[in-house]
């Protein structure tokens, strides 16, 4: 995702299995299907023509709300009125850092600047964007055992779900997810995935999960920060954000 405050930043279960099957992604290039476009934004962008996104394609947008338990991004606000104005759907996201406080301390961090989900039909549901530690390098996985980052990353969803009712899609990649949780079965039932993989297909998915929700295809592109694509019809997405 887009760097902040020398931060860093994030997608995507709410359609049919059918509908988002993994396998029927194999070979589609992010350049020839006419699924709806996205992206994703942080403070790093900083002055966004909103209608100009729209008229290249848009139709939703993850905006960076906070990180660890006290960063807040200074421009979320004027993002995310300014894309719904536009009439795109938008959603906020968290940048986990699992080796400074618990999961439940940053979830309720997130709900209180920006984490809120409502069934408007133009929000979409809290994202945590969890990955390669952006501070040192050396430590991938925060320092966190296999174990006690499946328990980190329970406790932030449990957390939004107390609040919103809905669970966080989640935002990885496929080989951190699979090195700093064991491979981990345990949320893809139940989480929408975001995946991150910046290749002409989405390629393998992380485990526990048959299908994604969103792609983040590439890191610039066409619109302002990284380029997403929601894996369903404009309806199926317009469903997913109503809960």
């Amino acid at each position: 995702m887009a760097r902040d405050r020398t931060p860093h930043r994030l997608i995507a279960v709410g359609v049919t299995a059918a509908a988002l099957a993994g396998a029927a992604l194999a070979g589609i290039p992010a350049a020839a299907d006419n699924r709806p476009r996205g992206h994703d934004v942080s403070s790093y962008q900083k002055h966004i023509d909103w209608s100009a996104a729209r008229a290249k394609g848009a139709r939703f947008v993850y905006v960076k709300a906070t990180e660890s338990d006290s960063y807040r991004n200074p421009r979320f606000g004027r993002h995310y009125s300014g894309s719904r104005n536009a009439g795109l759907l938008h959603g906020a996201y968290h940048f986990a850092l699992p080796d400074t406080s618990s999961g439940t301390a940053q979830a309720r961090h997130f709900l209180r600047h920006g984490g809120h989900w409502k069934p408007d039909g133009w929000t979409l549901p809290p994202a945590l964007d969890v990955e390669h530690n952006p501070y040192n390098a050396e430590k991938p996985c925060y320092g966190l055992g296999r174990a006690a980052m499946v328990r980190w990353i329970r406790a932030f969803s449990d957390e939004v779900w107390r609040g919103t009712g809905r669970r966080p899609v989640i935002y990885t990649t496929t080989h951190w997810w699979n090195r700093c949780t064991g491979r981990s079965r345990e949320f893809g039932a139940t989480h929408p995935l975001w995946l991150a993989s910046w290749h002409s297909s989405p390629g393998r998915l992380p485990a526990g999960w048959s299908f994604l929700s969103f792609w983040q295809c590439a890191g610039h592109g066409p619109l302002p920060g990284d380029q997403d694509r929601w894996i369903g019809s404009p309806a199926e997405l317009k469903k997913f954000a109503t809960g």
